[in-house]
């Protein structure tokens, strides 16, 4: 975690291999941890309270993948900032000083929760702010930083397409061992989210799924996590592409209490670079579009 004086720069980062091996490309937009100095005045929670938002060293966990021939795109920005796994507007008008847009979505089940484009809350409902912010901050925050990082995601996923006639979007992600319920069930290592199989065709979901499962993992499929914003919207299975998100237990790589990479961080990236590779094989008529794979 690191703490910046000016704003974010740069504010997202993409590395790409220097030979691509298949259409599939990895993205991590919650793994960002460098704090604006500002944010962190304005908010009533210290940083280890914000970063119960944070997806924690996922950005890292993948970056084996580069060298595999994937490419990679992760947030330097923290999600409590600004969340771009969001519509560009759903923002909850009882945050802000002043009158919001009229195209603003205010009344998303994100927004009610306090987890909208800007967020509310972290954690456990903990608000972040004291006092209600600016409109214009808002506004700020998703120009330079959420608008940006969607042109250079769809930029990036585009290319891939076009290089390869089919493109795979694995957002990855992490969530808590537990949510501290004392009749909670304990959490699969992995969730796959695939929109109830809107969001890609099937063999992309059961190809990471078996490759987790031979590897020893335990799997769910859409439960609690279906996929969020970017799945949604970046998935078009007819036009051959894909999406696909990827929900990691944050106990099988590090220390949750104190944000530390564990013994096992090592080995879960190398199970990762495996999923990678198994889906770079997955045959390209089987991911380009109905039309094109019919002919």
């Amino acid at each position: 975690m690191t703490m910046s004086p000016n704003e974010l720069d740069p504010p997202f980062e993409v590395t790409e291999p220097t030979e691509w091996t298949g259409p599939v490309l990895f993205n991590s937009p919650h793994s960002g941890a460098t704090y604006p100095a500002g944010f962190l005045t304005a908010s009533r929670l210290d940083v280890t309270a914000l970063r119960r938002s944070e997806d924690s060293y996922v950005d890292e966990l993948f970056l084996g993948v580069v060298a595999r021939g994937y490419p990679l795109m992760r947030a330097h920005f923290p999600r409590c900032y600004v969340d771009v796994n969001r519509e560009p507007y759903e923002l909850d008008p009882r945050m802000f000083e002043g009158r919001l847009p009229s195209f603003a979505n205010t009344r998303s089940m994100r927004v009610a929760g306090g987890l909208g484009t800007v967020a509310r809350v972290v954690g456990d409902a903990q608000e972040i702010y004291d006092r209600r912010i600016s409109v214009d901050d808002a506004m700020r925050r998703i120009e330079t930083l959420y608008k940006p990082y969607h042109r250079a995601l769809r930029r990036l996923f585009t290319k891939i397409h076009r290089t390869f006639g089919a493109a795979v979007l694995v957002d990855c992600h992490s969530m808590p061992s537990t949510t501290g319920q004392k009749d909670e069930r304990p959490r699969p290592d992995f969730v796959i989210g695939d929109r109830y199989s809107t969001s890609c065709v099937p063999v992309v979901a059961e190809c990471v799924e078996q490759t987790l499962r031979d590897l020893g993992y335990t799997v769910s499929r859409n439960k609690p996590y279906a996929g969020g914003f970017i799945t949604e919207h970046y998935g078009n299975p007819g036009a051959g592409l894909h999406a696909i998100q990827l929900e990691i237990n944050r106990a099988l790589y590090m220390d949750e209490r104190r944000y530390e990479r564990s013994p096992g961080f090592v080995a879960l990236a190398t199970d990762l670079e495996a999923v990678a590779g198994r889906l770079g094989e997955i045959p390209l008529s089987e991911l380009r579009p109905y039309r094109a794979a019919a002919e």
